[in-house]
């Protein structure tokens, strides 16, 4: 209702095209930086996972290589 009463009698593009632009430059800084932390994090999330995947992979095979040799 509040909403009504501020933007009332303005025209479309006041309130659709002009308010985001002002946000966006006011904010823009602050959600640049927002995402790329959680790009950042992620990014770092996914090479933290993929380094662990691949130490259990090797370990996995080089201790059924070696149990296998253990028979002979």
């Amino acid at each position: 209702m509040a909403e009504r009463g501020v933007f009332a009698g303005m025209p479309w593009w006041l309130k659709w095209v002009v308010v985001p632009v002002i946000a966006l430059v006011v904010f823009g800084g602050l959600i640049v930086g927002i995402l790329s932390f959680l790009i950042g994090l992620l990014f770092k999330v996914l090479i933290f996972v993929a380094i662990v995947g691949a130490l259990m992979f090797v370990v996995r095979k080089f201790m059924s290589d070696k149990s296998s040799h253990r028979g002979w």
